[in-house]
């Protein structure tokens, strides 16, 4: 039988004496970080709204992500899994994780039990060095550790591919072998060391990165008939997909959230306008019923119970024509609307006005990174309205006046307005203002922190 080429390499350092072999801990945890590969993204959904910054939205996209750690365990990882759940109790450990993942209680018992043994150390090593728990998108620094994790692993073990180390079932006759050096050489310990977040999210953020299949442009038709089929045949077995697609289990899933109706991409039609309105309506007030107990359209409900939180596939089912990415987008436009009785806040010198000040309130942060603004705190650059819609404006302004955005950092986009769109615009106000010689002596009303039902919902909304 042929031996791979590579297999020989890799038994032989796994037999040889390790340099450079990190110290064991005696606790057990240190034993408890043995990889599921196999249970990672296999289990992901069809996906739900992108990430925002909010702390309570970073909550329900982690307890959901958390608590998909079900799957298919090799022995010697089952085994390790169990021998961690020995060493704490459950009480204690929901207790001790409370302190840094406060919605820990709605996570599952054996999720809990897994992070205690992961995560719990780690987390009170960060708080004595003043460092919090992060949530939400990686920055880039932290990439750039996971970067220099994985190649200081991969230096260690001898293993030629991070593929290897992040796939390892992609390569069967390799497996044990490489799973005996992940184990000897304390993979998960060296992937999340420096990074103050739970370890399946750097995990699974691992693997986002180095699978290749994540970089192979955009689907062709043959692609997305193809992603059709295989979905009818093995429905939301996602890691199934991906395999059979040769793309990653995430991009197969957003791609299915995609095309699996006849999704429309132009202007939003009167109908779709009203099934969205009444989708939103619907789910919004089965949260006050299960909350409140009262579904009384005159009833008050927080502002901010109108845009966060809210279930976007199941929005998108009640739709039907359009995917839930769009439905978001369009809610929180209406919504908008709505907030600021049909103003059109990014119209003439308003418009002008309101891209000025969020220049130089972005410029002011001098952040490096763009998960290090607090986007709630700016809505007031531009009015009463929703961060998500301070966030498409940034956007807008970055791709239609920075040359090479993509290229540049957060900290240079910002410089780059700040130092050429900035003046362009502040000019271009002055002349708007002499031009019309009406004084815009409008003061921003106080935010109103609760709506009626009615308030919002009946009316009918037209479209953009």
């Amino acid at each position: 039988m042929d031996v791979p080429a590579n297999l020989s390499k890799l038994t032989e350092a796994a037999n040889q004496p390790p340099k450079n072999r990190p110290v064991r801990s005696k606790k057990i945890k240190s034993r408890a970080f043995i990889t599921e590969e196999s249970s990672s993204d296999s289990e992901v959904m069809t996906p739900e709204p992108l990430a925002s910054n909010s702390r309570e939205d970073q909550n329900i996209s982690f307890t959901r992500t958390i608590t998909t750690d079900d799957g298919s365990l090799d022995d010697d990882e089952e085994y390790l899994n169990s021998t961690m759940c020995l060493f704490m109790n459950l009480d204690t450990a929901k207790q001790e994780l409370e302190e840094f993942i406060p919605h820990v209680r709605n996570i599952s018992d054996s999720s809990v039990m897994k992070m205690a043994g992961r995560d719990l150390m780690r987390f009170k090593e960060f708080k004595k060095q003043g460092v919090a728990v992060k949530f939400g998108r990686f920055s880039q620094k932290e990439n750039n550790q996971l970067r220099k994790n994985i190649e200081e692993f991969l230096e260690m073990t001898g293993i030629d591919s991070a593929e290897k180390v992040l796939f390892t079932s992609r390569y069967p006759e390799e497996k044990k072998t490489i799973n005996r050096l992940k184990a000897e050489y304390l993979f998960c310990e060296k992937l999340s060391e420096g990074i103050p977040r739970p370890w399946r999210l750097i995990y699974y953020r691992a693997r986002k990165i180095f699978d290749p299949n994540n970089y192979k442009g955009r689907y062709t038709m043959e692609e997305k008939e193809k992603l059709k089929k295989y979905h009818a045949l093995h429905g939301n077995d996602w890691k199934k997909i991906s395999e059979l697609m040769s793309r990653s289990n995430l991009s197969v899933a957003m791609k299915y959230s995609e095309i699996k109706s006849a999704t429309n991409y132009g202007p939003w039609s009167k109908e779709e306008i009203q099934k969205l309105m009444r989708a939103v309506e619907e789910v919004i007030r089965k949260r006050i019923e299960v909350e409140d107990g009262n579904s009384n359209r005159e009833i008050l409900i927080d502002r901010e119970k109108l845009f966060q939180k809210l279930p976007w596939s199941e929005i998108e089912t009640k739709v039907g024509t359009r995917y839930w990415r769009q439905c978001k987008q369009k809610w929180v436009t209406i919504l908008t609307n709505k907030l600021n009785k049909g103003q059109r806040l990014c119209r003439g010198t308003k418009g002008l006005q309101a891209k000025i000040n969020l220049i130089k309130r972005l410029h002011e942060l001098n952040v490096e990174d763009p998960n290090e603004v607090n986007w709630e705190e700016l809505t007031d650059t531009i009015g009463d309205v929703p961060k998500a819609y301070v966030q498409a404006k940034f956007y807008k302004l970055k791709a239609s006046c920075v040359p090479l955005w993509r290229r540049k950092t957060f900290s240079e986009i910002t410089d780059y307005l700040y130092e050429k769109k900035l003046p362009e615009l502040e000019e271009k106000l002055e002349k708007e203002k002499e031009k019309n010689r009406t004084p815009d002596n409008s003061a921003p009303g106080q935010r109103k922190k609760a709506f009626r039902l009615s308030d919002i919902f009946d009316s009918s909304e037209e479209s953009d």
